[in-house]
Parts: C-alpha cells; sequence; structure tokens
C-alpha cells in the first residue's frame, strides 16, 4: 500500500517521526482486512480488534516527499490472535522500518473474545 510523507509526519529534523511508521502499519491493516468489514463487525456484532503487542525495528528514516510503500502479510496463529508481518519501503531497497504486530478481539466490555471465525480462517491458511 503507498503512503505519501507528508511535512506533518516529520520532526524538527525532516525525519519521519518513529510514532508514525505506526500509523502506516495501521492503514495498511485497515486497507488489508476492509475498513467497511471492520466497522460491520462492531456495528453487527460488537466487535473489535486492538493491538496486543507491537514490535518494531527502524533501520532508517524516511523524510519528507518520500513515498512509500507498506507491505503485510498475516496469519493467525491462534484463535484469539492475528498477527501482520509489516515492512515500510522506499523504492526496491531494503525495509526502512519492519514490524510484527499482533492483534486479538474484544467485546464492547473490552473483554477477550476469540476472532470471528471468517477472519480466522482467512488468516489460518
Amino acid at each position: 500500500m503507498p503512503v505519501q510523507v507528508y511535512y506533518e509526519d516529520t520532526d524538527f529534523t525532516g525525519v519521519v517521526y518513529h510514532a508514525n511508521y505506526l500509523k502506516y502499519f495501521e492503514r495498511a491493516r485497515e486497507h488489508l482486512l476492509g475498513v467497511e468489514a471492520l466497522v460491520k463487525l462492531y456495528q453487527e456484532r460488537g466487535v473489535g480488534f486492538v493491538v496486543y503487542k507491537a514490535e518494531l525495528t527502524y533501520r532508517e528514516g524516511a523524510v519528507h516527499g518520500d513515498l512509500l510503500e507498506v507491505r503485510t502479510t498475516a496469519n493467525a496463529p491462534s484463535e484469539y490472535r492475528a498477527m501482520f508481518n509489516q515492512s515500510i519501503w522506499r523504492g526496491g531497497k531494503g525495509p526502512l522500518v519492519e514490524g510484527i504486530i499482533t492483534l486479538c478481539c474484544v467485546d464492547p466490555q473490552r473483554r477477550l473474545v476469540p476472532l470471528p471465525e471468517e477472519v480466522y480462517a482467512a488468516l489460518k491458511g
């Protein structure tokens, strides 16, 4: 998924502020799962995704004006966890940032619930 780096994304040195990479990863996950599907899951079943764990490795900073590509693969190691291996690239060179983001699902009272069956089935294979 392409991401354009804007001035608002950078710190005073002109490099993307470290927390903004998490936003780029979030957008790519929503794009992969489908924004409408996520909204529908919450509205109809009260199931929402939350970040359980985030591990990031920063290799090089992106700068204002860069066009980045967020690459995402996903799997479900259990019926309660969805794991996303994500990386951010600039051109064909090695990744600038790599991350493993683990999500779980909660109900409206924020209690842990299994992944929706259709999500688990799609990710476990």
